[in-house]
């Protein structure tokens, strides 16, 4: 019985060494998805979730904006993400720019289209102008209540830790049901030892 044991073990530690290099593959493919799509947009982040609904009625919280940028100078009517030194970057449209002469630099105001007042309270240091290097990235199209995944996740953990733990039970069970159409039982555990048996064992 020990070298059935044994081998119970040794294919225990296999399942678990393939499960974990599949899930760093997808990890992996993850990662250079994002890199890619950094390199193609030029921008750090090129997928944003809109937090509030100071962009109504054009952009709604929990819509997913795709960003682009360029070396082109930003224009007075587009819609870009910015962020100066705060936490979370903020989406809002570009209602003034001004240009220095002689320098590639530019003075640019912007102003949420729900909002009454520009965005002047919401720069950091007390400015009363964006710089260009602060502005992430132009708005190039989006995707409604998707970014609402992330909210509540963000907003309510619990959710989050129900559904890793959904998905680590799927893994378990895929695997399961992966043996069971491998050996035609439902049993595939007894399955594997009896076969491992030598001819004419009790």
């Amino acid at each position: 019985m020990g070298w059935i044991e044994e081998n119970m073990k040794s294919t225990q530690i296999r399942q678990i060494l393939n499960q974990a290099f599949s899930l760093g593959m997808i990890i992996a493919s993850a990662l250079m998805i994002w890199k890619g799509l950094i390199c193609i947009t030029g921008t750090e982040s090129p997928i944003v979730v809109v937090l509030t609904g100071s962009m109504e009625p054009g952009f709604k919280r929990g819509d997913i904006l795709f960003l682009y940028m360029n070396k082109d100078p930003v224009r007075a009517g587009e819609i870009v993400v910015f962020n100066d030194g705060r936490d979370i970057p903020i989406v809002h449209r570009v209602i003034e720019v001004h240009e220095r002469q002689g320098t590639k630099e530019a003075d640019i105001l912007t102003k949420g289209d729900a909002n009454n007042m520009d965005d002047r309270i919401l720069y950091t240091s007390s400015q009363r102008w964006l710089r260009q290097k602060y502005i992430m990235g132009r708005a190039v199209g989006f995707l409604p209540y998707v970014g609402w995944v992330t909210i509540i996740m963000t907003e309510m953990p619990i959710i989050k830790y129900i559904l890793l733990s959904a998905l680590g039970l799927l893994v378990i069970t895929s695997k399961e049901k992966g043996l069971m159409l491998f050996t035609g039982t439902d049993t595939p555990i007894v399955v594997m030892i009896t076969g491992s048996m030598k001819p004419g064992f009790k």
